[in-house]
């Protein structure tokens, strides 16, 4: 029988996805008000480097130690992006949290 390479759903891959949907989220949220803000690249970027991290995870990439410090990066820039906004719109308010709780998570699975 072959070794699925597979890992079981963790605690990291669901914040990632919390991560990468709350991106995906403010972005939608900005672009339907017809207010795109400042931080819809950021996000955009974000929401595809947590969707990565979450594949290399998944398939337990040799790789994904060291991406996961470029993930960090992200998603605290995204994190003070929002933070700008997150007094007046509650999207980027949780975005700026979601981000702030990948990043964290993220440096602790460089190390």
């Amino acid at each position: 029988m072959v070794k699925s390479p597979v890992r079981k759903y963790t605690e990291t891959m669901e914040i990632l996805m919390n991560c990468a949907a709350t991106c995906e989220n403010c972005v939608s949220v900005c672009i339907n008000d017809g207010k795109p803000m400042s931080c819809c690249p950021i996000c955009m970027d974000c929401a595809d480097i947590c969707l990565l991290m979450f594949r290399l995870e998944a398939h337990n990439s040799t790789f994904v130690k060291s991406m996961y410090a470029i993930c960090a990066d992200i998603c605290e820039a995204c994190a003070n992006e929002c933070e700008k906004h997150a007094d007046y719109h509650p999207h980027c308010k949780a975005c700026m949290y979601a981000c702030r709780d990948c990043a964290e998570k993220c440096r602790s699975m460089s190390n």
